[in-house]
């Protein structure tokens, strides 16, 4: 293991030249100190995770100090805002430091979010605020331990400096971890401002470092798009299956590697509803959960725009074409899964369908069902689960035909099932209200909420002693939380 000294930098994105990043060094927090940090996320260097106790940490995730050998840059990029295009956004509060190479000869951005004011910030201060940062980092590693792709987040900074959203708060920073940070945006900004050169070199750069299995294809520019494709589908399906919303779903806040990207306003469902908007800035609901899919297409659909000069046309509309079909595939297996399923029929979508409207018109947990789900011999656990439902004929109808669906499948031992289950069927989910009163703890200078919180939520699946609280369905006050865009 490393100390933070012997970190190997490789900083490929910042060698494409000032077209595509603006040099800009870090604006410190005051006196800067560790809330929280994730030994998983530090492994991805080499770091030892006892670096995280040392002074040097604080300070170089709080702007303070800086490698010799990091370029912090802030990237440019456009992007659909709520489905209208933007020219021109970037890092308005974050700096890409620079590209870690470890051991295993994988590369990791080192992204700080919060490094103060940048060329495209837009009037904004360039900071964020120590809510919106524990947030991006329980996030980050919850969504990891769940098996979703996601960036991660290595550690957040809290600081005494004020800063001003609908009251004062203080500064913090977030240092996140990704193999790249470029979005669907970057490819937009240079196609419609029509830097073929540029657009191309992107092009290539990505393809090199990310796709370069992509180059021994006849098209390789095609095969990219393809694999982009394909990995959106499997994100945005185990979004669904998880019960995780977004909360901003445009095209800049879309990572090309298909990783759940940018957190600002998500959640995951409490009880279940197909509606559920979870960013209280979205009016109109665009990024409601049931939109998702769709959204995910459409987003798709603007990468596919800016890839033109690129790929034909044809080629495009065509592989655009498999997103529904490979998020079906996907989401059914990952369902599937979760019911305790391991064949599939061709009734099991309406046997999914089905337990969502019940779920829907009862308000019920939608995580701790499928968890009880397995905890006993299907009949067992349908009966057991059916007071929960308000339509209790419609329940019994399901049972029917989930435990005959059962049954047909093969129905292991007890206790092969129940492993089976609940090693997909997470006891433990970051829900809104357990994320605040981490955030408020920490406000009042009480890091050890957050840690504990993020040590719950690393091992989801596995029942933890002494930790059943974070296992309960929310307080009525913990459903309605409204959350923002805001940080």
């Amino acid at each position: 293991m490393k100390a933070l000294d012997e970190l190997t930098f490789d900083n490929r994105f910042a060698r494409l030249g000032d077209a595509f990043s603006t040099h800009v060094l870090p604006e410190p927090i005051d006196d800067p100190r560790l809330v929280v940090a994730s030994p998983a996320a530090m492994a991805l260097l080499d770091l030892d995770p006892a670096q995280a106790d040392t002074p040097m940490f604080a300070q170089l995730f709080g702007g303070h100090k800086l490698w010799a050998e990091a370029q912090p840059r802030a990237m440019v990029y456009s992007g659909h805002q709520f489905g209208s295009y933007n020219p021109q956004l970037g890092d308005g509060r974050g700096l890409l430091l620079g590209e870690v190479c470890n051991a295993a000869g994988e590369h990791w951005d080192l992204h700080l979010k919060g490094a103060g004011q940048t060329p495209y910030s837009r009037m904004g201060d360039g900071r964020a605020v120590l809510r919106s940062s524990i947030r991006e980092f329980l996030a980050s590693e919850a969504l990891h331990a769940l098996g979703i792709p996601t960036s991660r987040a290595l550690c957040v900074i809290g600081s005494s400096t004020p800063v001003w959203r609908e009251k004062q708060e203080r500064a913090a920073m977030v240092l996140r971890l990704a193999p790249s940070h470029v979005r669907f945006g970057h490819f937009e900004y240079f196609y419609y401002t029509k830097r073929t050169d540029e657009h191309t070199a992107l092009a290539e750069h990505v393809l090199a470092a990310h796709f370069p299995q992509c180059r021994e294809q006849p098209q390789p520019y095609l095969a990219m798009f393809r694999e982009i494709v394909e990995r959106n589908a499997e994100l945005i399906a185990k979004w669904q299956a998880y019960g995780f919303c977004h909360g901003v779903m445009n095209t800049d806040n879309m990572s090309i590697l298909g990783i759940t990207f940018d957190f600002g306003p998500f959640a995951f469902l409490d009880d279940f509803d197909a509606n559920f908007i979870c960013n209280h800035s979205d009016d109109r609901g665009r990024y409601a959960f049931s939109n998702q899919v769709p959204i995910g297409q459409w987003n798709l659909s603007a990468l596919a725009q800016a890839l033109t000069p690129l790929i034909e046309v044809e080629a495009l509309r065509e592989t655009l074409g498999l997103f529904l079909p490979l998020y079906q595939a996907h989401y059914l297996d990952l369902m599937r899964r979760r019911l305790g399923l391991t064949r599939a029929e061709d009734s099991d979508a309406k046997l999914i369908e089905h337990l969502l409207q019940l779920m829907q018109s009862g308000g019920i947990d939608y995580s701790l069902f499928f968890r009880r789900l397995g905890d006993e011999p299907a009949e067992q656990a349908v009966a057991r689960l059916r007071d929960d439902f308000i339509d209790r004929p419609g329940f019994d109808a399901w049972a029917a035909h989930y435990t005959a669906r059962v049954a047909r499948d093969g129905e292991p031992r007890q206790d092969l099932r129940r492993k089976r289950m609940h090693a997909v069927n997470p006891l433990y989910i970051l829900r809104n209200y357990l994320a605040q009163h981490a955030i408020d703890a920490a406000e009042n200078g009480d890091y050890s909420v957050v840690r504990q919180l993020h040590q719950v939520l690393s091992q989801p699946f596995d029942e933890q002693p002494g930790m059943a609280a974070y296992a309960q369905r929310p307080p009525e006050w913990g459903k309605h939380l409204e959350i923002s865009c805001s940080s």
